[in-house]
């Protein structure tokens, strides 16, 4: 029995673990995704300007 134990909480400290590492990826992914159409328009408005 104390073996089990032992296997879950090795098993959801790991989970806890990916959780925290998925929850950083999916904000990085967002942010990025943010600056990214951010450039975009900015490059798109300097590209009208000099067009004009």
């Amino acid at each position: 029995m104390e073996n089990l134990i032992l296997f879950l909480n090795s098993f959801l400290s790991y989970l806890l673990l990916m959780a925290v590492i998925v929850v950083i990826a999916g904000v990085a992914i967002f942010i990025g995704i943010k600056m990214r159409k951010r450039k975009n328009q900015q490059a798109e408005s300097e590209s009208a300007a000099a067009d004009v």
